[in-house]
């Protein structure tokens, strides 16, 4: 199966794009790969992208999701259909328009006010009762999971017990093994800035995309990366303090209005650096490579978090 989803997701791109043309006018070469992976392939063609979505995805789930994307403008990229538009497989495809992503190679531009007004924005909005539950948590769990199976296949690797130690004292809910408590709202499940495109290109206004962890839950785990970033001493303090303080003013719910916000954060930012650690360290292992310094950060917060 994955050595044929290019080959089809640039055909059924091709036709979303120019649906009243054949042969396609722009030639092959106008299709490019903006990511592939096992989860998830998403091909651009003029200003069409078409996405497949992991294995497994619950296409009446992801319906839901488009319909949350489509009526809320002002914070996700619109779908250019209301259902996924095709299989690859059992993968379902989804239709966007093309959206310029955050510059990698410009940190001083990157838009932590505007994604912090618009998750303000989504945490605001009340859900609709067949909303699926966000899947932080599940994607956190599958992360230890990965991170098991590199070990398992592996001489024992010195950062894994601080990891381990660290994902053991997280409470249930946050592990994905229990409900999540508190006010709950719809949240996106995946921020970070990768997760922001400008429409239209190259400068309309900034929105969120990738819907595949969308829905009910609690509002704090979409602040968690930056927190967890911020934390670690990865994310400079002013970014830091730029993004909360765009999420209070805009009336966001994951917080208190002023005072400590690390009450209402803590649990999801140990949550996502434990998540971000497990997944680079599997990778690391997978490449039997050495930490780089930002990998030993997180395992030494971890160590931090869960002392022996």
């Amino acid at each position: 199966m994955t050595a044929d989803v290019v080959p089809r997701l640039a055909a059924a791109v091709r036709a979303a794009a120019h649906p009243d043309a054949a042969p396609c006018p722009c030639g092959a070469d106008a299709t490019s790969t903006l990511a592939h992976r096992p989860d998830t392939t998403v091909l651009r063609h003029a200003e069409t992208v078409a996405k497949a979505h992991a294995p497994g995805t619950d296409p009446t789930a992801l319906t839901v999701r488009l319909a949350i994307a489509a009526r809320l403008p002002e914070v996700f990229l619109p779908p250019l259909a209301p259902a996924p538009a095709a299989f690859v497989g059992s993968r379902p495809v989804t239709l966007w328009p093309y959206g310029a992503p955050v510059d990698p190679d410009a940190p001083d531009a990157a838009p932590w006010e505007a994604a912090a007004i618009l998750l303000a924005l989504l945490h605001r909005e009340p859900p609709a009762p067949a909303t699926p539950p966000m899947r932080g948590p599940a994607k956190a769990a599958q992360a230890m999971d990965r991170l098991r199976a590199a070990l398992a296949g592996a001489d024992a690797h010195p950062a894994a017990p601080p990891v381990l130690r660290a994902w053991s004292g997280l409470p249930p809910w946050a592990r994905a093994e229990a409900p999540m408590p508190g006010t709950r709202t719809i949240v996106h499940g995946d921020l970070h800035l990768g997760q922001l495109v400008r429409h239209p290109a190259p400068d309309g206004p900034w929105r969120l995309i990738d819907i595949d962890d969308l829905g009910v839950g609690a509002p704090g785990w979409d602040l968690a990366r930056p927190a967890s970033w911020y934390a670690c001493g990865l994310l400079p303090p002013d970014e830091w303090t730029r993004f909360l303080t765009a999420y209070r003013a805009a009336g966001g719910p994951a917080v208190p209005e002023g005072g400590d916000p690390w009450p209402a954060l803590d649990v999801p930012a140990r949550a996502l650096t434990v998540q971000t650690a497990a997944r680079y360290l599997a990778k690391a292992i997978a490449a039997d490579r050495a930490l780089d310094e930002v990998e030993r950060c997180l395992i030494d917060a971890c160590a931090r978090m869960a002392p022996e």
